[in-house]
């Protein structure tokens, strides 16, 4: 691996420049980690950020939206009343709603700065507030993931590149309730590699919505997306998890994708959560920028995404956010 200068960004990955990442430990001598050693050059680095979009005023906002802190983490996220499961309804058809246009407008040369754009506007008009805007401060509407970024790429002026693979990440908050989804898709034409992970990640998903009815444990999600994954090479993301959802954007229970034995929940009628496992080419490992969002997988091979928000009904789970045929096999 080539030594970076000073001030070239770390071999790490974390955005920072090396000289105020591991260029100290580099000279002492210190062994780097295996990933490390192996690490590929970063396709992905931070680009420049546009100013926060505005909400207009009328439109209903989250507790956190003026102060960025987010609300007490509530640990019942069933719904007991009709009123309660048609407002997740309608939250999760309009995630679905945006996160189509946003998929239908991502070609090569298209900057993620315009993908956020296209939710913002996307959101609004159906009335509902970009669930990410100003969560614990996150600056933008849309998470955008391109390549080795695991999970909450914030979307600035890089634009897409032929052979990217991008996840992009939507929640709309409406009628009181949130939905989210996303899915990774191809830009232009990718690899026979990054077509096969995506697929494998897509059915990852599918095989943890299966598993899903009243009284099953929830560790058997992850066993079941866990196994999938592994038969094919691949590594399960540890760092993040599926959650909760409803009144507040981030809800108990958190869902492991993979097996998790000491995990004390079992699924129960009327549950609302989202499963979105996050699969790595390579190290299961993940490293963060200085922006304090931007996860990397830590040995920089390609990783992608898939999430529902789902309700569990008597005969098991209903899909909130959109069918079972992902964007990227539309047409082909």
């Amino acid at each position: 691996m080539n030594q970076p200068k000073r001030n070239d960004p770390c071999w790490c990955g974390s955005g920072k420049k090396y000289k105020k990442c591991h260029l100290a430990s580099d000279e002492r001598g210190e062994t780097r980690p295996p990933e490390a050693r192996a690490r590929k050059q970063p396709t992905v680095r931070p680009g420049v950020l546009s100013p926060t979009r505005l909400v207009p005023a009328h439109i209903p906002k989250p507790e956190y939206a003026e102060s960025g802190r987010r609300g007490g983490r509530s640990r019942d996220c069933k719904k007991t009343s009709e009123d309660e499961i048609a407002r997740m309804r309608r939250a999760g058809a309009a995630a679905r709603a945006v996160l189509d246009e946003v998929l239908a407008a991502v070609r090569p040369g298209i900057t993620t700065d315009a993908l956020d754009a296209i939710a913002h506007e996307a959101t609004i008009r159906l009335g509902g507030y970009p669930s990410p805007l100003n969560y614990m401060g996150y600056p933008k509407s849309l998470c955008t993931s391109v390549n080795e970024v695991v999970v909450h790429g914030i979307p600035d002026s890089r634009p897409l590149e032929a052979g990217d693979i991008i996840n992009c990440d939507v929640t709309v908050y409406l009628d009181g309730m949130h939905g989210d989804c996303s899915e990774t898709v191809f830009v232009g034409e990718v690899s026979p590699e990054a077509e096969r992970l995506v697929r494998v990640t897509w059915e990852c998903l599918l095989k943890g919505i299966d598993v899903v009815k009243p009284g099953v444990k929830l560790n058997v999600v992850g066993r079941v997306i866990e196994a999938h994954a592994k038969a094919h090479g691949y590594s399960i993301v540890r760092d993040f998890t599926g959650h909760g959802i409803g009144e507040l954007f981030h809800m108990d229970p958190y869902v492991a994708h993979y097996e998790e034995r000491r995990n004390p929940w079992v699924i129960q009628e009327g549950m609302t959560f989202t499963i979105e496992p996050m699969l790595n080419m390579g190290t299961h490992r993940c490293e963060m920028w200085a922006d304090d969002w931007t996860a990397v997988s830590a040995d920089l091979s390609l990783s992608a995404q898939f999430e529902h928000t789902i309700l569990v009904t008597k005969g098991g789970a209903e899909i909130l956010t959109g069918g079972r045929e992902p964007f990227f096999l539309k047409g082909r």
